[in-house]
C-alpha cells in the first residue's frame, strides 16, 4: 500500500498533506526516514511513525463509514488544523484565504461550514460539517461543550493572575474599538470566566521577559475571549492554539491538513452534546 494512502486512511491528514509530510522528512518506516515517492508500506508488518508518533489504522469495521453521518443522510465531519493568517468563514470580499480553502473540493460535497471560530491570529482545531444541529449543540452555551487552548503569553501570570481569571472579568458584549476599561462593568457588560487554567511553561525570554504557556479550558465564549481577558490583566497572547473541543483533539495533525472524524469520534461528539446516550 503506498504511504500517503496508508496515512490518509489512518486519520493523519489528507493525502496530499501527507505526501508533504513524507518530502519534508518527517515520516520513518521502522526508523529510517523516508522522503520520495513513490514509496509502500506494509500495513501488517512495517512501522509507522509521523514526527516521533506512532501511526496505527483503526480496524477496517471502524473505517467503512469514516466521516459520514447514516447512510443517505449526506453528512460530512471534518477535523482541521487552522493555520495563522486563515479566516473561518466559507468565502472572503477581501479575497482573503479561507478554511474551505485548505479542504479538496472532492472532500467536501456540497456545502459544509466551519462550527464556531477562531480569530485570524489562532491556529488549532476546527470542526467543518453539514450538520446544523450538532453544529448548533457545539457551539450554544447550554450543553457547555469545552474548548481547550494552548496559549503563551509574556507578562507575568502568577497564581493571583490565574485565580483572576477563573473568577472571571467583566467584558463588554461588542468591545470598542480601543482598549476596554479595567473599571467597574458598563451595562452592556458579561462576566467571562475560563472553566481552567493550568501552567505548562515558564521561562524567560529576551530581555528578561518572562513568557508562561498556559492550558485553557472554556465552556462557552465571547468574541476573542481569551485574548481579551489577558490583555485586561496585561498579559500579551504571543501565540494561541485550540488544541480540543470536547473529546475532539487536535494532536497528529499537521498545520494546514483535514481529515474526516472517525464514527468513534462522531459517537463521542453527539454524546456530549447530547444527540445520543450511552456509556
Amino acid at each position: 500500500m503506498r504511504i500517503q494512502k496508508y496515512m490518509a486512511s489512518a486519520g493523519v491528514a489528507s493525502r496530499r498533506a501527507c505526501e508533504k509530510l513524507i518530502e519534508d522528512g518527517r515520516v520513518r518506516v521502522n526508523g529510517r526516514v523516508v522522503n520520495r515517492l513513490p514509496a509502500w508500506i506494509d500495513p501488517e508488518q512495517d512501522i509507522l511513525d509521523v514526527d516521533g508518533r506512532r501511526v496505527r489504522r483503526a480496524p477496517s469495521r471502524d473505517r467503512a463509514p469514516r466521516g459520514r453521518g447514516p447512510a443517505g443522510s449526506g453528512r460530512v465531519y471534518i477535523a482541521l488544523h487552522k493555520p495563522k493568517n486563515i479566516i473561518c468563514t466559507t468565502s472572503d470580499p477581501q479575497g482573503r484565504r479561507h478554511v474551505l480553502d485548505l479542504v479538496e473540493p472532492s472532500g467536501r460535497p456540497g456545502r459544509i461550514y466551519p462550527v464556531g471560530r477562531l480569530d485570524a491570529d489562532s491556529t488549532g482545531l476546527i470542526v467543518l460539517t453539514n450538520d446544523g444541529e450538532l453544529t448548533s449543540r457545539l457551539t450554544h452555551p447550554r450543553y457547555a461543550v469545552t474548548k481547550q487552548y494552548r496559549v503563551t503569553v509574556s507578562g507575568k501570570a502568577d497564581e493571583d493572575t490565574i485565580e483572576r481569571l477563573k473568577r472571571g472579568i467583566y467584558l463588554a458584549s461588542r468591545p470598542p474599538g480601543g482598549a476596554e476599561s479595567k473599571r467597574s462593568p458598563t451595562p452592556a457588560a458579561r462576566k467571562a470566566r475560563m472553566a481552567a487554567v493550568r501552567v505548562l511553561d515558564r521561562r524567560r525570554a529576551a530581555q528578561r521577559v518572562e513568557r508562561t504557556t498556559l492550558l485553557i479550558t472554556l465552556r462557552e465564549g465571547q468574541n476573542r475571549e481569551i485574548r481579551r481577558m489577558l490583555e485586561r490583566l496585561d498579559l500579551k497572547v504571543r501565540h494561541l492554539q485550540r488544541i480540543a473541543i470536547g473529546p475532539l483533539k487536535l494532536r497528529g495533525l499537521a498545520s494546514g491538513a483535514w481529515r474526516y472524524l472517525t464514527p468513534v469520534e462522531l459517537q463521542r461528539l453527539r454524546r456530549v452534546t447530547g444527540l445520543t446516550h450511552g456509556g
